[in-house]
């Protein structure tokens, strides 16, 4: 039982996965005002890490936290700020700025450049390249929580969304000023894993998924006890959120069913947020039907039988009791369905011991095609631990019987060779049915 969440590192889940998709290409940067403009300069060197090119713009407001010059040496390029100046405008011009790029990433944006965006406001070099591109545009939104969470915020983000945008973040956790909320900007690596899936994007057309719906279940559930207590378990949704990841990039249009986790929202998968079982339930039957499900989700086996309305007072005498009353058993009843069952659902078994003989048992008695089992005890051999980290040993258990294990993989690197592996099976499911 716990009375907050468990903080998981700030998170480039998918940041273990260096591909070429960046190797020559051409960003536009553009840094607003914030204090997360610092992180930009680590931004700027992760995206020439990865083989890109980049040009910055900077707001009259980034200039106060980071200057021209520190931005241009990182990106070995002129960094422009005026949309006046006679000899910038003469030389590149803001109409060849937004066209002479493969991609634009705004980080951070603020409030105010995301409200001038969704407006179509062009006042200053920044909105009038954003106006002027054709490009694809990723924003890594940056602000107090209290900005973040206002109703006008959201109505903006809506808009950029539909105008087809796409949002990295923002993060979760504490904030230049002494408060705590959503309104962190994303760490660089994420943002550039953002960026490499723009790109790949291109290739979803053929990529091993194109035109295959993937369900994900993911994280952890929330099973309230009393308005300020709940039972919960220490998944941190890592590995499932970059399987999310991995089908996006393979072409698939991914839904994934989160429960509360501290993860930037994987890019292109439609994410569906829970906080319980119940709510998770309703929500995957609500996805179906899919090609393959799957369900990497710490679901908790039980929940408070009584959801008390009021918070539990201590009053000096025993503690009371908590009936427990057990939870819907998802994975079996998407596995047990006579219409509609996806041709391939797979199901994940996290244990402390005798992992595979426990885990072959599972797969027989929820009637799933394939399990994924890890060793999540404290003597598994990861360094940092399997929940919550950031590697991950796993074995493959099948009709056949169970795999040798994986080697130890980034879990970014587990959703990869995940994803090809499930590809796969699924064309040889339709091979089998003459598909």
């Amino acid at each position: 039982m716990s009375n907050t969440g468990r903080k998981s590192g700030a998170g480039a889940y998918g940041a273990g996965v260096m591909s070429a998709a960046l190797q020559g290409k051409r960003i536009l940067l553009i840094i607003a005002g914030g204090i997360a403009a610092y992180k930009s300069l680590d931004l700027i060197r992760r995206l020439r890490d990865s083989g890109a090119q980049v040009r910055c713009v900077m707001t009259a407001g980034a200039q106060q936290f980071v200057t021209p010059l520190a931005a241009s040496a990182l990106s070995g390029d002129k960094t422009y700020t005026d949309l006046f100046d006679l000899e910038d405008e003469a030389a590149i011009g803001h109409i060849r700025l937004a066209r002479d790029a493969d991609c634009v990433v705004v980080a951070p944006a603020t409030a105010n450049l995301m409200a001038r965006l969704a407006h179509g406001l062009a006042d200053d070099l920044a909105t009038t390249v954003l106006l002027a591109t054709r490009l694809p545009v990723l924003i890594a939104p940056a602000m107090n929580p209290a900005m973040w969470a206002h109703p006008a915020t959201r109505r903006n983000l809506e808009i950029l969304r539909s105008d087809k945008i796409a949002v990295i973040g923002p993060e979760s956790g504490a904030m230049a000023e002494p408060e705590t909320g959503a309104g962190r900007m994303a760490e660089p690596l994420a943002i550039v894993a953002a960026t490499m899936a723009l790109f790949d994007a291109a290739a979803r057309d053929t990529g091993p998924l194109t035109g295959r719906h993937v369900l994900i279940t993911s994280g952890p559930t929330h099973e309230p006890i009393d308005p300020v207590r709940y039972i919960a378990n220490r998944s941190s949704g890592r590995q499932g959120h970059a399987i999310a990841e991995a089908a996006a990039r393979a072409g698939a249009a991914v839904t994934l069913v989160s429960g509360p986790v501290a993860l930037p929202d994987p890019p292109g998968v439609r994410l569906v947020k829970v906080e319980s079982a119940r709510e998770m339930e309703a929500a995957v039957k609500a996805a179906l039907p899919a090609d393959i499900a799957i369900f990497a989700a710490a679901v908790a086996d039980w929940r408070a039988a009584r959801d008390e309305q009021r918070k539990i007072k201590k009053d000096g005498g025993p503690p009371p009791p908590l009936e427990l009353a057990e939870n819907p058993d998802i994975l079996a009843g998407v596995a047990a369905m006579k219409n509609g069952r996806p041709p391939l659902v797979v199901g994940f078994a996290a244990e402390t011991h005798d992992v595979v003989s426990l885990a072959t048992a599972k797969r027989a008695r929820k009637g799933c095609d394939l399990i994924v089992a890890n060793d999540v005890s404290a003597t598994s051999g990861i360094a940092g631990g399997v929940m919550g980290g950031e590697r991950n040993v796993v074995h493959l258990i099948d009709e056949q019987g169970a795999a040798p294990a994986w080697p130890e993989m980034s879990k970014a690197e587990v959703a990869e060779r995940l994803v090809a592996e499930f590809a796969r099976r699924l064309d040889d499911i339709d091979s089998r049915r003459g598909a």
